[in-house]
C-alpha cells in the first residue's frame, strides 16, 4: 500500500487529518505510533476545529520538521531553508487544492469542539479523505527525492 492510500485509510479509520498523514509516515522519521497520534492530535479540523490550516498541510509540516527541521535558535540558514521548504510543499497542496484553509477547503464553518459521527454521510460531504491522500503524495514524493 502506498503512503497517500495508508493516509487515506487511516483517516477513514476515524483518525484526523493530520494524524492520519502522520502516521502514514512514521517510519520514515523513527516515531512511534502513540507519540505520533499524541503530537498530531491538535491539528484536526483545521487547528482543533477552528477550520484554519487544514491538518494534512499541518501532517506535511511535522514530518518535514522532524525529517528535516532546525534546533538551534541560532540556526538561521537551517531555518530559512526549512522554512522555504514548508512554503514549497504547503504551494503545492495550494497548487492541487486551490487553498491550505479548511474552511475554504471545506466550506464548513468554525463550528462546534465536538467532532461529527463518522456515518457514510460524514465522508460524503467532505474532500478530507482526498486532502489526506494529496498530502501525503505531496510528503511521499518529497522524501523519495530527498534521498536521490
Amino acid at each position: 500500500m502506498t503512503k497517500p492510500e495508508l493516509a487515506r485509510n487511516y483517516f477513514k479509520e476515524g483518525y484526523n487529518c493530520c494524524q492520519a498523514v502522520v502516521l502514514a509516515f512514521c517510519d520514515e522519521v523513527n516515531l512511534n505510533k502513540e507519540t505520533a497520534l499524541l503530537i498530531a492530535s491538535s491539528f484536526g479540523g483545521g487547528i482543533g476545529r477552528l477550520r484554519e490550516v487544514c491538518g494534512a498541510v499541518s501532517g506535511i509540516c511535522i514530518i518535514a520538521g522532524l525529517k528535516n527541521g532546525y534546533i538551534s535558535p541560532k540556526a538561521k540558514e537551517e531555518k530559512i531553508e526549512h522554512y522555504k521548504l514548508i512554503q514549497t510543499l504547503a504551494g503545492e497542496f495550494e497548487k492541487m487544492n486551490g487553498s491550505i484553509i479548511c474552511k475554504v477547503l471545506t466550506g464548513i464553518e468554525k463550528g462546534s469542539h465536538v467532532p461529527e459521527e463518522r456515518t457514510k454521510d460524514y465522508y460524503e460531504k467532505r474532500p478530507c479523505d482526498c486532502l489526506v491522500y494529496d498530502a501525503a503524495k505531496i510528503l511521499d514524493e518529497y522524501l523519495k527525492n530527498a534521498k536521490a
